[in-house]
């Protein structure tokens, strides 16, 4: 979790003023403020502020949520979600630290698998 003194160091940023669209593929830490939609592939932290809107499916490290996102989520160490954050979709994740006010709107899966069916299997006795 990052500590609210430390900074990262950002290797590239999205403005509140500015709107992409397509398929983001970094190293490093990026932030967006501003509105992102398409699909994000990295394997380090994608930081998304409090003006942050995206919708987006992700598949990141570390996820620090300070704004919107709605779509599907794999982050394969962490996500962070600060107050008034708001994730709308599927989560997949091995740990989630969630501040108060913070809203998850949908499935949270830490386990790493795929989720299943229940079946009960019943045997005739013959």
């Amino acid at each position: 979790m990052v500590q609210k003194n430390e900074e990262l160091p950002i290797k590239a940023y999205l403005g509140s003023d500015a709107l992409f669209k397509g398929t983001l593929t970094f190293e490093g830490t990026v932030r967006i403020d501003g509105q992102f939609e398409g699909q994000v592939n990295t394997n380090d932290t994608l930081v998304i502020g409090e003006t942050g809107n995206m919708k987006a499916d992700i598949k990141v490290g570390t996820l620090v949520c300070k704004g919107q996102l709605a779509g599907k989520v794999v982050a394969s160490k962490t996500i962070e979600m600060h107050p008034a954050s708001k994730i709308k979709g599927d989560v997949q994740t091995r740990a989630l630290s969630m501040a108060l006010g913070a809203v998850l709107d949908g499935h949270l899966n830490m386990t790493g698998g795929e989720s299943k069916k229940v079946v009960n299997l019943v045997e005739k006795k013959t």
